[in-house]
């Protein structure tokens, strides 16, 4: 345990008592992963989450690499049955943050929260290692992850990056573009510690409309998107309700919406617009200052 000061200790006992109690409530204990066979259980889950199994997308030998350099290599475990897995590594400037590379939880362990339970477990962990912040990305399209990410997490957004990793070819991704949105989850911010103890507020795109919000971006008939005005001061923005299975069912209206979407973020942004939170029912919320 690293020698923290008066001040830091109760921030991290906060942040350990939060993790185990996310820990416990999604069934499973979260803990450092370093021996050879538990690396290796990471690979064969994660190749197994993307349908990558000539290709995983972490190698054994990346992750023996992060563990002797000191970088974050976790698992989620359902009593001896490894269930989720996060993997990290610390980044500049002057290493004061952790990029979280890959996280998955295997499709038995889904809606339990145990996504959760690795995310505040990497949040203690790097808390203790007094480390401000950790970033990732994530597709932009997926709006469960959208809503985790922005407000069960607390994170926020700070960079549209338009095709990311190039074509992506797996069961997640399929042959697309790889846009991703960049998030920070700044770990003493008020709104990240409250997050921590399951204490969220979304926002609401109905609110938003009675309060003035324009629809940059909404949804036809067809399911389809339509582009709407980019001048509003608190501007919407859809997303389909479950695009992973629409580039199976229909990977041209799939990749429509790749396209819209990316438009009309990077075009609010542009305007001077902030991504500022994300309503379960599948819309991004932008505001600018008028």
């Amino acid at each position: 345990m690293t020698d923290l000061n008066a001040a830091v200790r109760p921030e991290l006992d906060h942040a350990v008592l939060a993790a185990a109690a996310a820990a416990r409530a999604a069934g499973v204990s979260v803990r450092d992963l370093a021996h050879l066979d538990e690396l290796n259980q990471v690979v064969g889950l994660f190749a197994t989450i993307w349908g990558r199994a000539a290709n995983p997308p972490v190698t054994i030998e990346l992750l023996r690499a992060f563990t002797k350099a000191g970088n974050y290599v976790a698992g989620a475990f359902e009593d001896d049955r490894l269930v989720g897995a996060c993997v990290g590594f610390v980044h500049a400037p002057a290493g004061d943050a952790l990029h979280s590379h890959i996280a998955g939880v295997s499709a038995s362990a889904a809606g339990r929260s145990v996504g959760f339970a690795l995310k505040l477990h990497q949040r203690a962990w790097a808390l203790e290692r007094d480390l401000s912040e950790i970033a990732w990305t994530f597709d932009p399209l997926v709006a469960r992850n959208a809503y985790f990410n922005l407000v069960k997490l607390g994170a926020r957004p700070a960079e549209y990056l338009t095709n990311f990793y190039g074509p992506m070819i797996d069961a997640i991704n399929g042959d697309q573009d790889s846009d991703r949105l960049l998030v920070l989850w700044r770990l003493r911010d008020p709104v990240v510690v409250r997050a921590s103890t399951g204490d969220t507020a979304g926002a609401v795109a109905a609110d938003e409309l009675a309060a003035g919000a324009v629809v940059a971006l909404g949804v036809g008939e067809d399911g389809g998107p339509v582009p709407g005005a980019l001048d509003g001061v608190t501007s919407l923005v859809a997303v389909p309700r479950d695009v992973e299975g629409l580039r199976g069912a229909d990977p041209v209206l799939a990749g429509r919406w790749r396209l819209a979407v990316r438009d009309a973020l990077i075009g609010l942004v542009e305007r001077g617009g902030r991504i500022d939170g994300f309503d379960r029912a599948g819309w991004y919320v932008v505001r600018r200052e008028p």
